[in-house]
C-alpha cells in the first residue's frame, strides 16, 4: 500500500499486524468515529497568518511531497508522515529498522522533492568527529589554518547507521541538531538552514552496535521504526526497481515542490495552528505519567511535549486545519515517547515491549472534549 494522499485518511483499513501502529487510532482505544473533536473552529486572533488559505496551502503541499517522494520510493507510509511533520516541525528524525528498507533512497527523494541538498554520512567504527563536522586544513599558500566542512554542512543530512560509531563520534550530531550549529577550535559555524536531519540505526540486537545514550535520543523528535514491506508493497517494489537501472533515474523524475526559503516559512506559520488549553493539559498528563507508570522506570522530559504539542500542529495543518484536536496528539505518541523513556527490569524480564507499555498508559488517560 502506498503512503495515501489524504492525510484525513490515515488509519489502515484493517487491523495492524504490530501491536502499536502510530497511524491507527483504534490501537489506543479510540475509534476514529468516537474521539472528541471540537465543535468549532477557534477565532484566530489578530496576529494569525494561518487563514483558510494557508491551511489550505499545508495540505496541498502535503500532498504533491507525498506523490513525488512516491516516484522513486514504495511505501512505509508511517515513514514519510512521520518524518514530514518532524521537518515541519523544526525536529529530527531517528529511524529504526533493518537494512535494505530503502532509507537512503528515501532521505534522497526527500531532498529532491523539497528542493534541498541533501548528503549522507555512512557511520562507521573508525569515523571521528572531524570527518562529521569538518577540520582546521592548513593552507600554505595563505600561511594560515581554513576551515574545510565536513558533510554535515548540508540541508538534509542522512545519518546512516549511526548507532555503529562510538559515542564520541555520533556526539558531534549533538550540537547541530540542536543548535543549528557546529562549533570546530572554539568557532561556531552555522549550519544552512532548514537543517533537517534522518539518523538511521539499526536493531540493538544486531552485531557491532552501540547504544546511543538518552541525552541524544531525546534531541530526536522521532524515533520511527520502519518494518518490512506488505506483500503488495514488495510486489509493487519488484516491479517499478527490479530492473538493471540507476536509481538517479527514478530520483531525476522527482521535482522540487518547494524551495528551501518556503520550508522555513511553513515551519514558522505552523506555530499559528490553535492549540486549546484542554489540549495542553492533556499533553502535560500524557509526559508527567510517564514518570510514575508501572513498568517505566525512568519517564520522559518536558521536550517530549513540546514535541507533542509543535507535532500536533504541523498534523492538524497537514489535515487542512487551522487548529488541533486529541486525534492530532494521540498518533504522535508513540514515535515521540518510545526513545525518551527506559523500562523498568522488571518490565524486560517479563519481555515486555515499550510501545505496548506507552498504548496502556494512553488508554489510562481521558482524552478531553474540547
Amino acid at each position: 500500500m502506498s503512503v495515501p494522499s489524504d492525510p484525513n485518511r490515515l488509519a489502515p483499513d484493517a487491523a495492524p499486524t504490530r501491536p502499536a501502529s502510530f497511524l491507527d487510532a483504534a490501537t489506543y482505544g479510540l475509534a476514529p468515529n468516537e474521539t472528541p473533536l471540537l465543535d468549532d473552529a477557534p477565532t484566530p486572533t489578530k496576529s494569525s497568518r494561518l487563514d483558510d488559505a494557508a491551511t489550505a496551502r499545508f495540505a496541498d503541499v502535503y500532498r504533491r511531497l507525498v506523490a513525488e517522494i512516491e516516484k522513486a520510493f514504495v511505501g512505509q507510509r508511517e515513514l514519510v508522515l512521520g518524518t514530514l511533520v518532524a521537518l515541519f516541525s523544526g525536529g529530527h528524525v531517528l529511524v529504526e529498522s533493518v537494512p535494505g528498507l530503502g532509507k537512503t533512497l528515501f532521505a534522497q527523494a526527500l531532498g529532491r522533492a523539497l528542493g534541498c541538498r541533501f548528503g549522507r554520512v555512512q557511520f562507521t567504527p573508525d569515523l571521528t568527529p572531524s570527518d562529521v563536522v569538518g577540520a582546521l586544513v592548513f593552507n600554505a599558500k595563505e600561511q594560515e589554518f581554513t576551515f574545510r566542512p565536513g558533510p554535515i554542512f548540508t540541508q538534509v543530512l542522512l545519518a546512516d547507521e549511526i548507532n555503529r560509531s562510538p559515542a564520541k563520534t555520533h556526539a558531534a550530531l549533538l550540537e547541530a541538531t540542536q543548535e543549528g550549529a557546529a562549533t570546530v577550535d572554539g568557532q561556531t559555524h552555522p549550519l544552512p538552514r532548514p537543517f533537517f536531519t534522518i539518523a538511521t540505526q539499526n536493531p540493538i540486537e544486531s552485531e557491532g552496535t552501540y547504544r546511543l545514550p538518552e541525552a541524544q535520543l531525546d534531541r530526536f523528535m522521532f524515533k520511527l521504526v520502519a518494518d518490512y514491506p506488505s506483500a503488495d508493497e514488495e510486489t509493487q517494489i519488484l516491479v517499478e526497481h527490479g530492473k538493471n537501472v540507476a536509481l538517479s533515474a527514478k530520483l531525476d523524475a522527482i521535482r522540487p515542490v518547494l524551495a528551501a526559503e518556503e520550508v522555513l516559512e511553513l515551519t514558522s506559520l505552523a506555530n499559528d495552528v490553535y492549540v486549546a488549553p484542554q489540549l495542553f493539559d492533556y499533553v502535560v498528563k500524557i509526559v508527567r505519567a510517564t514518570r510514575d507508570f508501572p513498568r517505566l522506570a525512568f519517564g520522559a522530559s518536558p521536550r517530549a511535549g513540546l514535541a507533542l504539542v509543535q507535532g500536533a500542529r504541523v498534523l492538524a495543518a497537514f489535515r487542512g486545519r487551522n487548529y488541533a484536536t486529541p486525534d492530532d496528539v494521540v498518533p504522535l505518541v508513540l514515535p515521540t515517547l518510545r526513545h525518551r523513556v527506559i523500562m523498568s527490569p522488571e518490565a524486560e524480564i517479563e519481555g515486555r515491549r515499550v510501545d505496548d507499555v506507552l498504548t496502556a498508559l494512553l488508554r489510562s488517560i481521558e482524552t478531553p472534549r474540547l
